[in-house]
């Protein structure tokens, strides 16, 4: 277990993370392409221009931790906890999430186009001003949102609990929804089906 360490322009390059615990630590240009990890768990750290190109993380935590100016490419996560967690300047491309809970967390003014978020339990997270565009947003407990300002123009948000957005806030020409999401935006806006 690592507590309070700070990492610096180390070179994790595949490195495999699994089992690893890492508390209030800090890592400053750390390069984790391709890393794996499963069950690894970051808890309250900083990571600053990391690179997680190509990494893979399985049944593994980060909660509250801030991602800043970090790069995400060809990023996966599956079954993965990062409640809490706050993502600044980071670039996201090709970047998958598959279930796991990332309830309360900041993703504001991400550019997530043509992402994949496939039965995330997003709970309370900021989505405002997110761009979202040609993204898979399937299946996602997404009740509490905040959507502000989000672009989700051509997404695919079909299976989603859309409950708590307000359709006149956001960007969302050829967005893909379901029948069941259709009434609820139709009630957001005040009108009565039937």
């Amino acid at each position: 277990m690592a507590s309070a360490e700070v990492f610096r322009g180390e070179d994790w390059y595949g490195r495999d993370l699994s089992g690893q615990v890492f508390e209030d630590c800090t890592f400053f240009d750390t390069d984790l392409t391709e890393a794996e990890a499963e069950g690894v768990e970051f808890a309250g750290c900083t990571f600053a221009g990391a690179r997680f190109n190509a990494a893979r993380f399985a049944s593994s935590a980060f909660t509250n931790c801030t991602f800043r100016r970090c790069t995400f490419f060809d990023t996966r996560f599956e079954q993965c906890k990062a409640v809490g967690s706050l993502f600044q300047g980071c670039t996201f491309t090709a970047f998958e999430v598959r279930g796991g809970d990332w309830s309360f967390t900041a993703l504001s003014g991400a550019d997530l186009r043509k992402a994949v978020f496939d039965g995330v339990r997003l709970r309370e997270a900021d989505l405002a001003g997110v761009r979202l565009g040609e993204a898979e947003v399937t299946l996602c407990d997404l009740s509490g949102a905040r959507w502000r300002g989000a672009d989700l123009a051509g997404a695919d948000l079909r299976g989603s609990d859309l409950s708590g957005l307000d359709p006149l806030a956001v960007r969302a020409a050829g967005a893909r929804i379901d029948s069941v999401q259709a009434e609820v935006i139709v009630a957001a806006l005040g009108y009565e089906v039937g």
